[in-house]
């Protein structure tokens, strides 16, 4: 993909989480101050519950898969030298369009994990609200290792990602993690409708969020 803006400057490959790690941050400032305050305004019989939150981050976290998935079909569409010209001329393709899925993930997170941060904070006892806050770091551990398994998996038993990506289908990659997270998405929802809130005034209304 064709890094460059302008003549003169290239985009390092591996600056481009920058715009998820921007995305998050302005996200969470315009969520915090704008959307919360105005939903609580006109929907104030469905609030935005820590579950609710999270539900959304995993919609949108489904979406940006999705969008990754579009984006690598279209650059291996535009890919004229595949396997035996490796080191063939650039695909004409921006790279910047990567910022769209990555952009999507970041509006997700922002959702995600301060609603995983609240829950954790809201139901945990007293004596344990400081381990509460932690707790978020776990499952972000285990993420961690899943992933390094399954693109494990894949490597040794799909030809989906070779040392060179043009010789790949990386979309696949991309679709394989947007239906492992339309499976995640539907195991929260039971786990969502099964959880009953302790520090809630009206601890069912999480029910909801399978409708």
């Amino acid at each position: 993909m064709d890094r460059h803006l302008g003549p003169h400057f290239k985009i390092p490959a591996g600056s481009f989480l920058v715009f998820n790690m921007f995305a998050t941050s302005i996200s969470i400032l315009i969520i915090d101050r704008f959307l919360y305050p105005t939903w609580q305004r006109f929907i104030p019989h469905w609030t935005p519950t820590p579950l609710r939150r999270i539900g959304i981050g995993h919609v949108i976290n489904i979406l940006a898969m999705a969008a990754s998935g579009l984006v690598e079909t279209q650059r291996l569409q535009l890919q004229v030298v595949r396997t035996h010209q490796p080191d063939g001329p650039v695909v004409p393709i921006s790279g910047l369009w990567l910022v769209v899925p990555l952009t999507i993930l970041g509006i997700g997170e922002a959702f995600h994990f301060p609603g995983q941060t609240a829950l954790c904070y809201q139901e945990f006892p007293k004596s344990l609200k400081s381990t509460s806050t932690a707790m978020v770091s776990l499952p972000i551990a285990i993420g961690y290792y899943l992933s390094t398994a399954i693109i494990d998996l894949v490597r040794r038993k799909t030809g989906w990602l070779p040392d060179n990506v043009k010789n790949g289908r990386l979309d696949n990659v991309y679709w394989m993690l947007a239906v492992i997270a339309v499976v995640n998405f539907g195991y929260y929802l039971v786990c969502s409708m099964l959880f009953k809130y302790q520090n809630l005034e009206k601890p069912n209304d999480i029910a909801d969020l399978a409708h």
